[in-house]
């Protein structure tokens, strides 16, 4: 009797996803807990694993096609896995409003035949340290496995590492030959992002205050310690850590910020659980840092970077994506100069870094060219006043600028 597959639990106030994509194809082996298709929420993109050892025998919701939780996706045939033999010709995928039916696939092959013989770049013992969904991507890729940087635990190479080896990158779809423009079905994430985004903007009595940072001192303490900090902990000393660090700071003096508000209350948080904005090829997400006021500057990194990571992976979870007090987006990774952002709701407040740019400054009576950052601080004025944001602004500006501040408590 074939064994279901069925759409999982998605998580706290998430009832259904979409079909992104399906790995196997009906007749196709499949591995006990080997990822089978793609769902997506409008939280996250997570993988539905084989609950069994078998073959794919069909395939009951598309892809594009919207699915309750337990709802049935798929059947697979159980087989012993030691008698697990290939499938001579594989059923394609099913194409959007097409059934899946056997039969041979004429065009079907390994994009680069070296991967498939492990010799390209390392061959066989590259690919052996890649999971099954992985070595299927570099397949698609046609990618030579020698160009590829792994990355993940262990040495193996992630969903990311093929990403970042594409090049170039998949280009977008080429428009009808009738006309000049091409419509796409906003992803479930895309439309979750433009709801929030709207809502933001509707309800808060949003406005944002701006200043000018001198990184001078955080680059000069970033370059004294980078090396040693990197060989005793593993990760890169960053000026997130830093700026997470002064936020704190900042909310622990003016609580107002790192509030919310509840209908006719407004609900002061004595936890400081820092989101921070990864910009995805899915869109943008903001996982959390929890409990970050009891981290160090090394525990802060390493969880960002974990967090960036799984989000690159689309290996985020709900629980990596809630409950968040206040949020940090750094705009100058994309060389943006100064940008208003926009409130992550609930929250009251999101400071946003901006590119880091030599100009001319006044330095008591000189002109001296330094490192300088825009910053601004998008706030709910329902909740903060002018005052208060501009103060705390004002106190992210001293910390950053003086670090040690931030050592000292001062």
């Amino acid at each position: 009797m074939p064994t279901e597959i069925k759409v999982p639990s998605l998580g706290e106030s998430v009832a259904e996803a979409t079909v992104a994509k399906w790995l196997k194809r009906p007749g196709e082996l499949v591995a006990l807990d080997e990822p089978v298709v793609d769902l997506e929420t409008d939280k996250i993109t997570l993988e539905v694993n084989a609950p069994v050892t078998g073959r794919l025998a069909d395939i009951l919701a598309e892809e594009g096609t919207s699915v309750p939780v337990g709802a049935l996706l798929g059947r697979i045939d159980e087989v012993a896995a030691g008698s697990l033999r290939p499938a001579p010709h594989p059923a394609p995928l099913p194409a959007s409003g097409e059934r899946a039916r056997p039969g041979p696939d004429p065009g079907e092959g390994p994009a680069d035949p070296r991967i498939k013989s492990g010799e390209a770049g390392g061959g066989r013992q590259v690919l052996a340290r890649a999971g099954p969904a992985v070595r299927k991507l570099i397949e698609e890729a046609g990618l030579d496995t020698g160009r590829i940087a792994p990355t993940g635990p262990g040495g193996r190479i992630s969903k990311a590492d093929v990403i970042a080896a594409r090049v170039p990158p998949s280009p977008p779809p080429a428009p009808a030959a009738s006309g000049r423009e091409v419509r796409v079905r906003m992803t479930r994430l895309r439309q979750r992002i433009a709801e929030r985004l709207k809502a933001a903007q509707n309800t808060a009595a949003m406005l944002t205050t701006f200043n000018e940072i001198d990184m001078s001192e955080a680059i000069a303490l970033r370059e004294r310690y980078r090396d040693g900090f990197e060989k005793k902990h593993g990760v890169r000393l960053g000026f997130m850590s830093i700026f997470v660090k002064a936020a704190i700071t900042a909310l622990k003096e003016l609580p107002a910020v790192n509030a919310e508000i509840d209908g006719d209350d407004i609900v002061y948080k004595n936890h400081y659980d820092i989101g921070v904005a990864v910009g995805t090829e899915q869109g943008l997400v903001v996982p959390v840092i929890r409990d970050a006021d009891r981290m160090s500057f090394a525990e802060i990194e390493q969880t960002i970077a974990t967090l960036a990571r799984k989000a690159h992976d689309t290996k985020l979870t709900i629980e990596d994506l809630s409950g968040g007090t206040f949020t940090i987006t750094n705009g100058g990774v994309y060389g943006s100069l100064m940008s208003t952002p926009i409130l992550n709701p609930p929250q009251s407040g999101i400071l946003g870094m901006h590119k880091i740019e030599r100009r001319p400054v006044a330095a008591g009576d000189k002109i001296e060219i330094r490192p300088m950052m825009y910053v601004a601080l998008s706030y709910d004025h329902r909740i903060v006043d002018g005052r208060e944001a501009v103060t705390f602004l004002v106190r992210i500006k001293q910390c950053v600028e003086e670090p040690s501040r931030i050592l000292f408590d001062i």
